[in-house]
């Protein structure tokens, strides 16, 4: 596992951790000790991410021109890409259904084959994506309906949409994100050529816009989330002009 060993960025996964690495006045011995192997075995799995996050990204076709909008393919924008996770989701109160694998570190066994963008400018990361490729034959939105009739397309699900909060609307975080999955989408016909997302129903006047857009499931309530939700497909061969002239210009 050479990426994360050999890379600054675990200096932030230490200070997340290390107060927990230390037994309490009022604790034994053994109660630290399985804290402490807890740690080491989450440790193991946030590395085993990154390696094969690293190395699905780089495999991945994209010429691309935005110098703001990258694909993750080191250790350290991995993990700033999972603090933003985890701190955006604490502001909106979505941790119970989009739960940190360690406190602070937002990730799960779907990065291992997803393209996950992040939005960088000024050396901040302020906003990340992530398109999860169906290699495996099950998606997230999967575990609350199927999805089944659909795989006679080359399924992808968009998913983690975060954006540090601001009061300027959409920001250029949103543009990026959906110019470079439909460009991603494009460069890689042989592995995509269906987008699937799971929005809230007072979303869909926007996404409708786009174009080859179909609600293909209304749900009342997604896992933990007590909201109305839309699972829409997308078929980006049948972008609007609203969608090449707010986006792709």
């Amino acid at each position: 596992m050479v990426y994360i060993n050999k890379n600054g960025a675990l200096t932030q996964l230490k200070a997340l951790v290390r107060e927990d690495a230390h037994p309490h006045n009022n604790e034994s011995l053994e109660p630290t000790q399985e804290r402490a192997l807890g740690l080491f075995q989450k440790r193991l799995f946030l590395e085993e991410i990154i390696e094969e996050s690293i190395s699905f990204n780089k495999k991945l076709a994209w010429n691309n021109e935005q110098k703001i909008l990258k694909l993750t393919t080191t250790a350290e924008e991995l993990i700033k890409v999972f603090t933003l996770r985890s701190e955006v989701y604490a502001t909106k109160g979505y941790q119970r259904e989009f739960k940190d694998e360690i406190e602070g570190l937002n990730f799960d066994t779907y990065d291992t084959h997803s393209a996950i963008f992040y939005y960088q400018s000024e050396q901040e990361i302020s906003g990340s994506i992530r398109l999860i490729f169906d290699e495996k034959h099950f998606l997230p939105t999967e575990k609350n309906v199927s999805l089944d009739y659909l795989r006679e397309h080359k399924l992808v699900e968009l998913s983690r949409q975060v954006v540090k909060q601001s009061d300027k609307g959409l920001g250029l975080e949103f543009k990026n994100f959906y110019k470079g999955i439909y460009e991603l989408a494009l460069q890689n016909p042989e592995k995509v050529n269906l987008i699937l997302a799971a929005i809230t129903s007072d979303h869909y006047n926007l996404y409708a816009k786009f174009g080859g857009m179909k609600i293909e499931k209304e749900l009342d309530a997604y896992g933990n989330l007590d909201k109305a939700i839309l699972v829409l497909s997308w078929d980006m061969r049948q972008v609007s002009d609203f969608f090449k002239k707010c986006f792709l210009r």
